[in-house]
């Protein structure tokens, strides 16, 4: 009885699957250089357009009463030579500081809490609706009044604009963590401890991070607006103070200095936020 020859198959060479992956790893780095250029081009052109249509629209109006960028520019180079403009920044960015980290602090630990443990939410959800419901402003003279005109009361004020947003957001992403999530981690007998770290708080980061960008545009806001009400020092007192004397120029110079440093800290969080949860980048890219 003959047997018919069969053609032997070579296995498959190792080194194919490597050079296949250095390849995808360089196509997909080349694709993310791609993008970013991209990006920033359509940012640089957003940026010269709305500039130029502001020098022009500037140019027609009364200089009382608005300023065009290339004032606004001489005004930041002789506030920025002179020391004026740190001067009154130091103050506010100080202020901002304690304000947030005292903010995402009592946030994340309050909403992890309050969405964990039920009876911890039906006690205290109330107070947290009722106090975001309040406008932040209507509580600033009360603020005022109680711990006077100092950094202590601005670092009130800006911890009440920031705290809600942690607190919420936090709050909704323990909620939002997958049920089945949570079973296996049951299955597999973990304690609540390990629950917490490998679980909860992993889930929660999006939101976490979230909060914390909201957190800062709030937090600038109860920033400056905790310098109007003193009216002695800071950020807030400068602009105030360059309204009142009807110099738009310099008027200009803090509030562009804020919204540099709004997209700054919001730029820097995002880089955090690709440290600690990559797969929500990952997410965004698909």
């Amino acid at each position: 009885m003959s047997t018919i020859p069969t053609a032997a198959v070579a296995p498959p060479d190792v080194a194919d699957y490597g050079d296949d992956q250095i390849r995808a790893r360089k196509a997909a780095a080349d694709r993310r250089r791609r993008d970013g250029i991209r990006a920033l081009v359509i940012r640089l052109t957003s940026l010269a357009v709305f500039l130029s249509l502001w020098q022009i629209a500037g140019s027609q109006i009364d200089p009382i009463l608005f300023t065009t960028p290339v004032k606004v520019f001489h005004a930041a180079v002789r506030m920025i030579g002179s020391g004026e403009l740190w001067h009154y920044l130091w103050p506010s960015l100080v202020v901002l500081f304690y304000g947030l980290a005292s903010a995402c602090i009592a946030g994340i630990g309050i909403g992890l809490l309050l969405a964990r443990y039920r009876t911890a939410d039906l006690a205290f959800d109330m107070y947290i609706t009722f106090l975001y419901s309040t406008p932040m402003v209507a509580l600033v003279p009360l603020i005022v009044l109680w711990a006077g005109y100092d950094t202590t009361a601005k670092t009130v004020i800006l911890f009440l604009f920031a705290f809600f947003p942690m607190v919420i957001n936090t709050y909704q992403g323990v909620k939002n963590v997958d049920p089945k999530l949570l079973e296996v981690g049951k299955a597999f007998r973990c304690s609540e401890g390990q629950m917490w770290r490998h679980i909860i708080i992993p889930a929660s980061l999006p939101f976490i991070v979230t909060g914390l960008r909201l957190a800062v545009g709030r937090g600038l806001i109860g920033m400056v607006i905790a310098d109007l009400y003193t009216a002695i020092s800071g950020i807030g007192y400068l602009i105030q103070r360059a309204a009142t004397t009807y110099k738009v120029d310099t008027m200009f110079v803090p509030i562009v200095a804020l919204g540099i440093l709004g997209v700054t800290l919001t730029a820097l969080l995002r880089v955090l936020e690709k440290r600690v949860a990559p797969w929500t980048a990952a997410r965004e890219r698909d």
